[in-house]
Order: C-alpha cells, then structure tokens, then sequence
C-alpha cells in the first residue's frame, strides 16, 4: 500500500514541478540496492544522501550499512523532507539545496564523507550562479576514497543532455563505471559509480 500511496506522491510533484524530480515513480527495491552496494557493509561510514524522495534508497542506505552510518538526507522537497524525517528518525534530514552541501557538512562537524548517493535529477548538476556544478561541489566534500553513486534512465542515457552530465562525471573523477541495466525499475536504469575526486 505504501508504494502506490509513494507512486502518488511522485506522479504529483511530477506534475508540480518536473525539472526537479527525478521520476514519476519511486526507485524499485533493485535499483536501491544497485546504488548502495559500493558502501561498506561492516563500517560506520559517513553517507551523504541527494535528494532521497520518498526514502527508497534511505532504507537501503540504513539496511546496507546495519543502521551505522551516520547519514545525512539534503531534500529541497519541504513535503518530502518532512515525509522522511517522520519515517526515518535516524536520518538527519536537512531541508536545503544540494550546492549548499559544504556549509551543511561544516555546520555538523564533518570534513569529509565515505559516500554520497544521488537521487537527483540530472538537470540538479547544471552549474549554478556562481558557475560551479554540482560534481564540483560533491568532489570538495567526498573523502579521497569515497565513492559517488548516481543513477540514469536505459532509454535517455544516449541523448545528449545524459552524455554531456556523463561527460562532466568523468571530467570531476579518476574512475567512473556503469552498472548493467537494472530491468527490475520502472523506467529500467543505470548506475555510474565514481570513485577519485578531482579537486
């Protein structure tokens, strides 16, 4: 009952607002556990999560990591953000635009973190005011041996917006990969995994 109550949700912020949400249908319980497993499973790792939505891949952040991460959820959503705090407590969720992420991560005492997981919108990486991209942001925050994780559609990852944020990806880290399609989402999907900040 919940998924279809959560694919409601989406299909409404959607429609409300569509540059700034990712799909039209929460991440299947496959494409969550694709975007988590490069976290560790037996450490208490500091995990950054953009853009968690609903909480797909809050959950499996929390399921991966045996509740010991020390995780912080930024959601610009103020529906969704208060949405996850009610149903993870655990999480710090923080209601703000990802580009503020250095301040935030500052503001708790964290220098550094092991992950960060994007559920964000491809369009969410365009530079912004002060002409720095989101992978900038994200690589002045990442550890040297963290690990990025950001998920594509099959069906869009050949058009030229997807290979132009693709290109930019690699542009701000040593090593990028890409999963094999995960059937089991709605739209099938990818994801890039990015390890090697470039400051």
């Amino acid at each position: 009952m919940t998924a279809w109550v959560d694919t409601g949700r989406f299909v409404r912020e959607f429609v409300r607002d569509p540059l700034h949400t990712a799909s039209v249908t929460p991440s299947s319980a496959a494409l969550a556990a694709a975007m988590v497993r490069p976290l560790p499973a037996d450490a208490a790792p500091v995990v950054v999560e953009l853009g968690p939505g609903t909480g797909a891949f809050t959950r499996a952040i929390q399921e991966r990591t045996g509740g010991r991460a020390r995780h912080v959820a930024v959601e610009l959503n103020a529906r969704w953000a208060e949405l996850l705090a009610e149903r993870h407590p655990e999480v710090d969720v923080v209601r703000a635009d990802a580009r503020e992420l250095p301040r935030l991560l500052a503001d708790r005492g964290i220098a550094a973190v092991d992950a960060v997981v994007s559920g964000l919108p491809w369009v969410a990486y365009s530079p912004g005011a002060d002409g720095r991209g989101l992978h900038t942001v994200i690589t002045q925050v990442l550890a040297p041996d963290g690990v990025f994780t950001q998920f594509g559609y099959t069906w869009t990852r050949w058009a030229p917006p997807a290979r132009r944020q693709l290109a930019d990806l690699r542009a701000h880290f040593a090593e990028v990969t890409t999963s094999p399609t995960v059937w089991r989402n709605l739209p099938p999907a990818i994801v890039h995994e990015a390890r090697g900040p470039r400051r």
